[in-house]
């Protein structure tokens, strides 16, 4: 009899635990709202996202343990690629809700490539980091690196700037020649804001 009425007591106990400390558990868990981006080719999929102004990574990366977890509210996500008009839409983010969005580029047919152009090698570790050529982003440093795959840019001096979440911003003047080959090499420097931090406007 005493030990039916001990068991009893422990699993009122553990009921009572459940009850009262479980939706704390769960209501921290659910604090933020989960955005999942969806493309159907490697264009969408290199392309580089921005939420509220801020370059989080490329698309297909954005998942396990680097999804995209927004604050609850109003936020503003822009997909880029070069050569390709920006895809942007906002979206209304709440706790502990997964919504999907299927990201479609479309060609920017104003883009007129250069008919002469010189080469720059990007040699940028973390080759996830996002590439900007006179302030317009072109893809991320993988996209560039490896035997056939360059960044093809029109001669002169051009502005090279390389950024990622949780790193310093890396920027450099080059002066390129046609038909030459220039290397861009540099090992980014952690600082800023962290991966993952939580982003609200």
């Amino acid at each position: 009899m005493n030990h039916s009425r001990s068991r009893a007591f422990t699993c009122l106990l553990v009921l009572f635990a459940s009850l009262v400390f479980s939706p704390l558990l769960r209501a921290d868990n659910k604090v933020l709202g989960e955005v999942e981006l969806v493309g159907a080719s490697k264009v969408e999929n290199t392309s580089g996202v921005w939420v509220d102004g801020q370059y989080v990574g490329y698309l297909n990366e954005l998942k396990g343990s680097k999804k995209l977890l927004l604050l609850p509210g109003d936020h503003e996500i822009t997909v880029r690629q070069g050569g390709y008009l920006d895809f942007t839409q906002k979206v209304v983010v709440r706790a502990g809700e997964k919504q999907s969005i299927e990201v479609k580029m479309e060609k920017d047919t104003s883009v007129v490539l250069p008919r002469v152009t010189a080469e720059i090698k990007l040699e940028v570790k973390p080759n996830r980091a996002a590439v900007f050529v006179d302030g317009v982003f072109i893809g991320h440093v993988a996209e560039f690196e490896g035997i056939g795959k360059a960044l093809l840019v029109a001669p002169g001096k051009r502005n090279i700037k390389i950024t990622l979440p949780g790193y310093h911003t890396f920027e450099t003047d080059v002066d390129v020649m046609a038909n030459q080959k220039t290397v861009v090499k540099t090992e980014m420097v952690a600082g800023g804001p962290a991966e993952g931090t939580p982003l609200n406007k």
